[in-house]
């Protein structure tokens, strides 16, 4: 106990002095993070290196504790060749995290660098295994796939939600004291010794980065802390291999994992790139909903501390309710999201409950089979008849086809002849018109995908038209009529005599 309190103290005491000198003297070298407008309204420049100062603090800590003359350090001393190999899988993540502060890293190449730091944490002996029934035996390299998932996702998890003075730092402190009290509380001495010291960090780190910030976390800092907090979560739940207690210290950071897997869905929904930043997240829907910098701020630490106790209660009980108690953070998770008004989630629910899906798949299949249908007509009547059953099927008032001068037309008669027209050219001299009510409205996405049916069909139609045109002209020239060929044969046959003769 005496030297989880001294890693305490020291964490505190060296990010408190390490932080304001990191940011006067790094910031100025390229660390600056400008304000656009837009995304980033703070009123100045301000230097994103926080990262760098609770790393020189977490280091700073146990370098000071393994040179005390006390005799409790020798539990360092012990662990020591563990520490080392996790300080060098960390170091990988911190590192991407500057060159990305400073050079602006591709979203891919972030990834690798996180990638590789999950891979090496492995290596270290983080284990995030998962037997998903006693009676058989595990998957090879199940075990190592869902860590690096892991630990990609913990570590993309608190970087999405940096977008706020105090945000990233505050949460991730709550979550590091959720595992620090499960570990005293287990006797987990490993998990403590490693929480303690990034408890302190960010709480001495808070005081700089609170509202009205002076120096920012940076991706140093924010994939440097949900990398620990994955290592530490998988710490956690290393006595046991069920599905069930991989919950526990999910649960202490689900509110960054909640919104990794809320900006996936929602620019999967709106078909935009995944790692294309917007204003979506949790804390701009806050502030949408009027609340101030800070009170958001604010709400999410509320929110992260009530869960923090769910995990720590499923944690005491030792997993026996920990399926009630993930089904009630979801119900308020969803209620939540529900009050938060995200416009793609209550669109993709009401096209599923209302069947919107189920209409949109029978118009596509049957649009692929109407295109099928008209690309194997065998001539322009042929196609026009397709056309016209087309224009009925897909809702259409009338429809008229110019073809090398000859005018095809079919109009169903109507109370009104308020019409609006849809113009389909196939060449200079050929299209077809479509003609609707405007009384009857149709999604633009519908009419450009009917469209684009009618002119690929008509399309391989009218190339299978010209492919016969040009094949029977090449036949015309070989072929000759009955007199011709009688004559051509009776000569041949005269020349075949003779030539049998002279033989």
């Amino acid at each position: 106990m005496y030297l989880i309190i001294t890693l305490g103290a020291l964490s505190v005491v060296l990010a408190l002095a390490l932080t304001p000198i990191v940011r006067d003297r790094l910031g100025k070298f390229g660390f600056l993070d400008h304000p656009d407008g837009v995304r980033k309204k703070h009123a100045a420049a301000v230097p994103r290196v926080g990262g760098i100062a609770i790393a020189l603090a977490y280091a700073g800590t146990f370098a000071i504790a393994f040179a005390l003359p006390f005799s409790y350090t020798h539990l360092l001393h012990r662990a020591l060749p563990n520490i080392v190999r996790l300080a060098l899988a960390g170091s990988v993540i911190f590192v991407t995290g500057v060159l990305d502060d400073r050079l602006r890293l591709s979203a891919w190449k972030k990834l690798a660098g996180i990638a590789g730091a999950a891979v090496l944490a492995y290596a270290a002996g983080i284990r995030v295994d998962i037997h998903i029934l006693h009676s058989l035996p595990a998957w090879p390299g199940l075990g190592f796939a869902i860590t690096v998932i892991w630990l990609i996702g913990c570590s993309n998890a608190f970087n999405l939600i940096d977008g706020m003075d105090g945000l990233a730092a505050g949460v991730g402190l709550v979550a590091a004291v959720t595992m620090l009290i499960a570990a005293l509380t287990q006797g987990n001495l490993p998990l403590a010794l490693a929480t303690m010291p990034l408890a302190g960090c960010l709480l001495g780190f808070l005081r700089y980065n609170f509202n009205g910030a002076s120096v920012f976390l940076g991706d140093s800092g924010s994939l440097l802390i949900g990398f620990l907090l994955g290592c530490y979560g998988a710490l956690w739940s290393e006595k046991s291999v069920t599905l069930v207690a991989l919950t526990v210290p999910l649960l202490a950071v689900s509110i960054p994992l909640l919104e990794v897997v809320l900006s996936i869905a929602r620019r999967y929904l709106r078909y935009r790139p995944i790692f294309e930043a917007d204003r979506g997240h949790i804390h701009h829907k806050l502030l949408e909903r009027g609340l101030s910098p800070k009170g958001v701020v604010l709400t999410i630490y509320a929110f992260c501390c009530a869960v923090a106790l769910l995990s720590l209660l499923a944690s005491s009980l030792r997993n026996q309710f920990s399926g009630l108690i993930v089904v009630v953070f979801c119900a308020a998770a969803w209620m939540a999201i529900q009050h938060l008004g995200y416009t793609e989630f209550a669109t993709a629910g009401r096209l599923f409950l209302r069947g919107g899906f189920r209409r949109i798949i029978d118009f596509e299949t049957r649009l692929v089979e109407f295109e099928k249908t008209l690309a194997r007509a065998p001539g322009i009547e042929e196609c026009w008849i397709r056309i016209r059953s087309g224009s009925r099927e897909f809702g259409f008032h009338g429809v008229r086809m110019n073809f090398d001068g000859l005018v095809f037309e079919d109009f169903q008669p109507l109370d009104s002849r308020r019409l609006w027209e849809l113009r389909i050219p196939l060449t200079d001299a050929q299209n077809v018109n479509f003609f609707r009510d405007l009384e009857n409205e149709t999604s633009p996405i519908v009419l450009s995908a009917f469209a684009t049916a009618v002119e690929h069909g008509m399309k391989t139609c009218l190339e299978r038209r010209v492919q016969r045109v040009v094949a029977g002209r090449k036949a015309e020239v070989v072929r000759m009529p009955p007199l011709v060929k009688r004559y051509y044969a009776a000569s041949a046959a005269a020349a075949g005599v003779g030539n049998s003769s002279g033989a």
